[in-house]
């Protein structure tokens, strides 16, 4: 599982065996989300953060989008 961003202590990750549509998963000690980023950026699920917490989430993902995306596709060969 390629992490491919770490932040603040927030994880950005793929799970090797993952399928589209392209998305990210975040975790930070018991709490973890996964992001879809295609076509639009979307929480798909959230357990455990805090409202705050997802503003945060999703600064760091429209921040670092290109790079995130990029790796979605060197990880995945498409």
């Amino acid at each position: 599982m390629p992490t491919v961003l770490y932040v603040n202590g927030y994880r950005f990750f793929f799970w090797m065996n993952e399928h589209e549509p392209i998305h990210i998963h975040v975790e930070k000690g018991k709490c973890h989300a996964r992001i879809v980023l295609v076509p639009d950026i979307v929480v798909s699920y959230n357990h455990g953060f805090k409202r705050n917490e997802m503003r945060t989430i999703m600064d760091i993902i429209i921040c670092n989008y290109e790079k995130i995306i990029q790796s979605w596709h060197n990880a995945f060969n498409k």
